[in-house]
């Protein structure tokens, strides 16, 4: 990257946009021409910027947004985003009119979601496209089985209606560890018998189940369309899907997350540093500052443990991850100066010092370690 571009900036994210087109890609080859793909781009599209990697999935040609909730829809739609978008999460029954006044889909889980809409629906200025969520084995969001005929009885009683059934989804609890396809299996059963009693009531919802683990290990939970999150962002849901599947996938993480060294100072061998002098150093050296920390996101638990890279060195954090700043060795680096260039996480996944290295070493989800990445830093896609 030039230097221009992260001009005036102390730390900075640089995301891939090959690697983008590599990864959405993969997960279209997967599926059938038939099936649409959703892209997840939710919690600031997994700590990418999520109104530029909506930009990119729309260039792309992905068929439809997820979101958590009404907020970033509208933020989507502000920014001239025109691709269906879905909210997964729960809206709240006063943004609903915001929904249908900016043709954003909303997930309905609930009997009280279902009965407000109907009571409010002849103020709607247009239809509202609900998907409608169901419990089929996680249990946490969505109708249970045996609520089957209520559901459709509602809908058989609202024929003329100012909503639009235009989905129907579930999500699967397990699907990311194929030793174990019982439960996922028997997942989708139950999902079929929604499918089928909508199909029979006259109802031809778009039917969603897999994620980013259930398009790659379970094809049969394709249907209408997948929902592919974390693996467009080059990452793997679990270690267990990696190793089932790496040698026939291959994925390309999009984001490195880079910083600057700001001060460089030799220290003797016994120094103590950081915040409560928790490590001395075993023998002399030479120290550098790094001016990111835990409100960054940086993980204060990889105080001692982390590690970062300097013109190709691994260079360990010494101390304590203090809020703003980290203090790393770089004994072992020839010819630093302030100023130099700081990978504090590579998109190299061999490398420790990786989403998926960081990850380990903290035995984290990756989705965890790639969200908490402060949104206030700027994104700068290349």
């Amino acid at each position: 990257m030039e230097k221009s571009q992260r001009k005036g900036l102390r730390t900075w994210i640089e995301i891939d946009r090959k690697a983008i087109r590599h990864n959405f890609s993969i997960f279209r080859s997967l599926i059938s021409k038939k099936t649409k793909l959703m892209a997840v781009i939710k919690s600031n599209a997994y700590g990418h910027s999520f109104i530029d990697f909506a930009r990119e999935m729309e260039k792309l040609g992905a068929d439809f947004l997820g979101v958590d909730s009404i907020v970033e829809g509208l933020a989507l739609r502000k920014e001239g985003i025109k691709l269906p978008i879905l909210v997964l999460g729960y809206t709240l029954p006063e943004m609903i009119d915001l929904a249908v006044s900016n043709d954003i889909s909303i997930s309905v889980s609930t009997f009280e979601s279902l009965e407000y809409i109907i009571a409010n629906q002849k103020h709607f200025s247009k239809p509202l496209n609900i998907h409608i969520k169901v419990d089929t084995g996680m249990h946490r969001q969505g109708f249970l089985i045996e609520d089957r005929k209520k559901v459709l009885n509602i809908f058989s009683s609202n024929k003329n209606s100012a909503f639009n059934v235009e989905g129907i989804f579930t999500h699967f609890a397990s699907a990311k560890n194929p030793s174990f396809p019982e439960d996922t299996q028997k997942q989708i059963v139950d999902f079929k018998l929604w499918i089928h009693d909508f199909n029979q009531a006259g109802l031809k919802p778009l039917a969603h189940a897999g994620a980013t683990a259930g398009a790659m290990l379970f094809p049969n939970s394709h249907f209408d369309m997948v929902r592919i999150g974390i693996g467009l962002y080059g990452l793997w849901p679990s270690k267990e899907t990696k190793a089932a599947l790496q040698d026939k996938i291959l994925l390309q993480p999009v984001l490195s997350w880079k910083s600057l060294i700001t001060e460089v100072k030799k220290q003797p061998k016994g120094n103590r540093v950081g915040y409560d002098l928790t490590e001395s150093l075993s023998k002399d050296g030479v120290i550098a500052i790094v001016p990111v920390g835990y409100w960054h996101g940086y993980p204060r638990s990889l105080s001692s443990l982390g590690k970062m890279i300097v013109k190709g060195k691994e260079c360990k954090v010494l101390g304590r991850v203090s809020m703003d700043m980290i203090c790393i060795d770089v004994s072992e680096v020839k010819n630093l100066y302030v100023g130099d260039e700081v990978i504090v996480i590579g998109n190299d996944s061999k490398s420790s010092c990786s989403m998926e290295g960081i990850s380990n070493v903290l035995d984290l989800s990756w989705y965890e370690t790639v969200t908490r990445i402060n949104p206030l830093i700027k994104r700068i896609y290349m």
